[in-house]
């Protein structure tokens, strides 16, 4: 519970707590598939057109242990429950609660949608109207599970900006006023979190465009980078293509918006200012998965929407809870070998956690572990979007 109610970030997503270890225990790199429902095509006519029902298998690999280490003296392990919890627990859980949130928050380079101008303070409606309506053109559910989660000073500029002198319900700005939080609002549960990533841009260099045309897929082949230059992008910047506009994944329906794409690696350049973009989404202009309503044009350029060379701005989320993944399994019972030890799993919290200690009989002390072991994964990245401000 005292982890559950320290997380922020974490609690707005969909969690998962996979009982296939609850015997033996799982190890580092132990991988669980989520499933994604399929998108059909809608026929038209009287005629049958059946289509087959193949679920999508997303694996999510739980990669990361994370443990907090202490040592009780036998003195404070005869506290109340409710006193140990307060002063002996409370203060360990928090710093672990926060390693995960800043786990999970580090998903975002896996979001390719933006909203907002990087170094600009968000102090109107506009950047998250627009970002509802970017999740709205993703046909993102409106039932409750949408979020948003800001940096402290983005939470500031919200607050302190348009949203203290608009209309609205009474109670929800006396809140606001009283806390210095945004509560409910515009169809968000909004959320701080000083666990929010910064963004460091590329030194970039050239003008790049768009090198050969009808490129699809997951790369493209850019040209008129500086030449010979390593690193022109470190991964996780934004940027969109003239003419490429988002197809709506229902509908199939030109949006309007243009698509964007996100940087899934580092980029360098060749002798002759040459290079692979690795970005997602991959262009896909036909068929069932379409999500572009075209490929670029030969020399298209790209206009980088996650600031200027070597900006660094944090990012803010707009999400649903299907956007994110987060999944906890059993560690190894290891009472078997001497210590004491409990594994306690919640499959409607999605958390499971070990306790492990031992009595060191020459300090009358008892050292205890606390372990989590999970993994993060973004299996829905249309659901999301970033949100660009400002870090002053």
């Amino acid at each position: 519970m005292l982890l559950e109610n320290s997380l922020t970030f974490t609690k707005q997503v969909k969690r998962k707590y996979d009982d296939r270890f609850a015997v033996s225990g799982a190890k580092i790199g132990a991988t669980i598939n989520l499933r994604i429902p399929p998108v059909f095509a809608v026929s038209s006519g009287p005629n049958l057109s059946i289509q087959n029902y193949t679920e999508t298998q997303f694996p999510l690999t739980v990669n990361q242990q994370k443990h907090i280490d202490v040592s009780f003296s036998s003195a404070e392990l005869t506290l109340s429950i409710q006193d140990f919890s307060e002063r002996v627990l409370a203060p360990q859980i928090a710093q672990l609660a926060n390693q995960v949130d800043q786990d999970g928050l580090a998903q975002y380079v896996n979001i390719y949608k933006s909203v907002g101008i990087p170094g600009t303070a968000n102090t109107t409606f506009a950047p998250f109207l627009a970002a509802g309506v970017a999740l709205d053109n993703s046909s993102t559910p409106r039932d409750g599970q949408r979020a948003i989660i800001l940096s402290p000073q983005g939470q500031a500029d919200a607050v302190g900006g348009q949203f203290a002198t608009s209309f609205n319900d009474q109670d929800t700005v006396g809140k606001q006023y009283i806390n210095g939080t945004m509560g409910k609002a515009l169809g968000f549960k909004w959320g701080m979190d000083q666990n929010v990533n910064t963004l460091t841009v590329g030194p970039m260099g050239g003008t790049p465009v768009v090198s050969g045309a009808g490129q699809t897929g997951a790369t493209l082949t850019v040209s008129g980078w500086t030449a010979a230059a390593a690193s022109r992008l470190l991964g996780g910047e934004t940027f969109t293509l003239p003419l490429v506009y988002e197809i709506n994944p229902m509908s199939k329906q030109n949006t309007g918006k243009l698509l964007s794409f996100t940087v899934t690696g580092p980029v360098s350049s060749d002798g002759s200012g040459n290079a692979s973009i690795p970005i997602s989404p991959a262009i896909t202009t036909t068929g069932t998965g379409q999500n572009a309503s075209n490929s670029p044009a030969n020399s298209a350029a790209l206009t980088f929407t996650s600031g200027a060379a070597n900006a660094v701005t944090p990012v803010g989320l707009a999400f649903h809870r299907d956007a994110f993944a987060f999944a906890t399994v059993d560690l190894e019972d290891v009472s078997k070998y001497g210590a004491w030890g409990a594994r306690v799993s919640d499959d409607q919290l999605g958390i499971s956690m070990r306790a492990v200690r031992q009595y060191a009989i020459g300090s009358d002390t008892v050292p205890c572990r606390l372990d989590i072991l999970y993994g993060w994964a973004t299996p829905r990245p249309q659901m999301g979007v970033r949100l660009y401000g400002s870090n002053t």
